[in-house]
């Protein structure tokens, strides 16, 4: 891994004059409409291969969402000031920046770009410095309030994904079904979670074998679940791994459903045709993954075109729109501060968060609806959020689009 100075990149979209024109929710408390609101976003601009596609992808994705919402008046009539900071995707040095970005001036909201060590890393500084956060990188705990009351995830997580692999497995008449999962800390909660929700189905798990994240050849873990009777595999497999499992499923002339999760759908190998990825080979002719509406390309959805237009006008898309979830964190951060009067009262805006009309209110893209509550500050998508499609081409970091 390469090193490389932090980045640090700060923008306003609009002039002093439009700001003296915004209405206030806080213009009596200090640091109110006069001074913009300022966030934070680290991601793995520096490291390498899938990790800083998609730290690229995410980070612009953050960019769009400032700009869009600047242009209709900012958070609470402040205007955004996104400082973007390379953290190299390592949680040591992800750790280190934040806290020198907060000792040098306290950030109002701070977003990350994954991956889940760097969640994990984090969200205790956040919160001892009672700063709101939104979270990309699910971990076990980090959607728990008792924990991080100040923290929302905007990525679903293991649970969410297991219940719609679950769902999709059930309407395909998959019975028997065998879990593959990486060793990482989400690979184990994702084999936790389908466990538990292969159960709630009333369906069959036949298996639920972990890999080492390191390992060239998982061999031994297809043919045990193979051995056990699977009829169907639920796959969760980010990055090179990926390319691995493929490779072995052809070496044991296994042909049965592969459905991927979120993890798979964000490798850039299932969208891409050798020599770089593995799009349009045989060891493809199974595999679905698991994505979202806004990652599948419909020309009649306009909050999604919006994010990805203004996405592309911004720079390369460079990753599926699977980690574009920085997107939303402006609008619905734009919503609570309407309703709370606040702009500068982390705890006053994350109860605004947890409410029907916020997320209600909030003109999200990526998801089209959050359900935070006040028990979970995970999203909680509906089942219809999530699709599962054999990938194809993608432009602009969706799948489907017919100018690939």
């Amino acid at each position: 891994m390469r090193n490389r100075r932090p980045v640090l990149i700060a923008a306003v979209a609009v002039s002093a004059l439009a700001l003296a024109g915004c209405s206030s929710a806080d213009s009596t408390e200090t640091g109110g409409a006069d001074q913009p609101y300022r966030v934070l976003v680290t991601g793995g601009i520096s490291a390498q291969g899938v990790l800083a596609a998609n730290a690229e992808t995410s980070i612009l994705a953050a960019k769009a969402g400032v700009q869009v919402q600047n242009a209709v008046g900012g958070i609470g009539g402040r205007q955004i000031e996104l400082t973007v900071v390379d953290d190299a995707g390592d949680a040591t040095i992800a750790v280190t920046k934040l806290r020198d970005a907060i000792n040098k001036q306290k950030p109002d909201l701070v977003l990350n770009s994954g991956p889940s060590s760097i969640g994990a890393a984090t969200l205790p500084i956040l919160k001892q410095n009672k700063i709101l956060s939104f979270n990309v990188s699910p971990t076990e705990d980090s959607t728990n309030p008792a924990k991080f009351p100040l923290n929302f995830d905007l990525a679903p997580g293991a649970a969410d994904n297991a219940r719609g692999i679950v769902g999709h497995a059930k309407e395909k008449g998959y019975t028997d079904i065998g879990v593959i999962h990486g060793s990482t800390a989400y690979g184990e909660l994702f084999g936790k979670e389908m466990t538990s929700a292969i159960e709630k189905a009333g369906l069959k798990q036949v298996g639920n074998e972990e890999y080492e994240s390191t390992a060239l050849d998982m061999t031994a873990q297809l043919q045990s679940v193979k051995n056990a009777g699977a009829k169907a595999i639920a796959l969760d497999a980010y990055g090179a791994p990926l390319g691995y499992v493929l490779q072995s499923m052809q070496r044991l002339g296994w042909d049965v459903p592969i459905i991927g999760n979120t993890s798979v759908s964000s490798t850039n190998l299932v969208a891409n045709e050798p020599p770089n990825g593995v799009l349009g080979t045989p060891e493809m002719k199974n595999l679905v993954s698991q994505v979202f509406t806004s990652t599948v390309y419909d020309p009649d959805n306009a909050l999604v075109n919006q994010m990805v237009d203004t996405m592309a006008s911004l720079g390369t898309i460079s990753s599926t729109l699977i980690i574009a979830d920085n997107y939303d964190a402006f609008p619905l951060v734009a919503a609570a501060a309407e309703k709370a009067g606040t702009t500068t009262d982390a705890e006053k805006l994350a109860a605004a968060l947890e409410t029907e009309e916020v997320q209600k209110n909030a003109k999200t893209a990526f998801l089209s609806r959050y359900n935070f509550t006040a028990d979970n500050h995970g999203p909680n998508p509906n089942q219809d959020e999530m699709k599962f499609i054999a990938p194809t081409r993608v432009v602009n970091g969706q799948f489907g689009n017919p100018a690939a």
